[in-house]
Order: C-alpha cells, then sequence, then structure tokens
C-alpha cells in the first residue's frame, strides 16, 4: 500500500476533483498526503503585463491564491483524518513535482491529466506524460476535461 501520497495540484477547477480522488485513495491506504503547487510563470502568464512591478504585484497574488488553496485543502484532509502537509515551490512544474517526489521519498504521485490536441501537446508539453516518464515512484494521472 502506498504510504506517502505526492498531490500536485494548480489554480484550475478540475484541480478539486484531483484533490478528492487523492482524498479517497489515502483514506483507504492510510497514507500521509503532501499537497504541492508548483509556481510556474506559464500558469499566470507573460501576455499582458507591461512592467516588472505589474508581474511582480501579478506573481503575488499567484503566489497568495496558491498558499490559500493549499491551506483549505489541508485544514479538509486534517479533519477527515489523513495526515496532511503542504508546499509551495516556483519552477517548471513537471520536474520541480519529480524532484520534490524523490526529496519528500513519495511512493505515489497523484497528478491532473487534460486532453489536449496532438498539436497543442506538442507545443505546450504535458506535465503528466513527463512525470510519468521521469517520476522517481508509481504514477496516477486523473483525466480532466
Amino acid at each position: 500500500m502506498f504510504q506517502r501520497i505526492l498531490v500536485a495540484l494548480d489554480n484550475s477547477e478540475t484541480s478539486q476533483h484531483i484533490f478528492e480522488e487523492a482524498l479517497s485513495i489515502a483514506k483507504l491506504s492510510h497514507a500521509r498526503l503532501m499537497l504541492l503547487h508548483v509556481l510556474s510563470d506559464l500558469e499566470i502568464g507573460y501576455s499582458n503585463v507591461k512592467n516588472l512591478d505589474e508581474h511582480l504585484d501579478r506573481w503575488e497574488e499567484y503566489s497568495k491564491k496558491g498558499l490559500e488553496l493549499l491551506q483549505t485543502r489541508q485544514n479538509i484532509a486534517t479533519y477527515t483524518g489523513i495526515n496532511t502537509g503542504f508546499t509551495q515551490i516556483p519552477g517548471s512544474a513537471p520536474s520541480t513535482i519529480c524532484k520534490f517526489a524523490k526529496s519528500w521519498k513519495a511512493d505515489l504521485i497523484i497528478v491532473g491529466h487534460q486532453k489536449m490536441s496532438p498539436l497543442k501537446e506538442l507545443a505546450r508539453g504535458s506535465v503528466s506524460n513527463y512525470v510519468m516518464h521521469y517520476a522517481p515512484c508509481s504514477v496516477l494521472t486523473i483525466q480532466t476535461t
């Protein structure tokens, strides 16, 4: 059974579904959860930023929202009896997830997978595909729409 489950989350609506699935698995296996949010420039975008101050303001708001989301989900998991921690790390989501999983000694990573056209996946890359190929442990992908 899994003992240390790393759950990669972002600020999307589908993250709630991924979190709920992780809770179910953690309850069944009596595992510890670690909720991870990777702060990525790709998630907040560059296109509408006119200056550095605006970018830093957006980054600060983005970071604050991420921490609030993690804290809320940690509280929910703890309330249901699951030992849960969280962390938020800046970086590239795919490699950061794999590096953190290794350092935390996760035995399962749960990550979402969005359906994309092959062209879009080629252009943007796929976090879940990278994680499946380079993770130091088992990976469960949760299909999202």
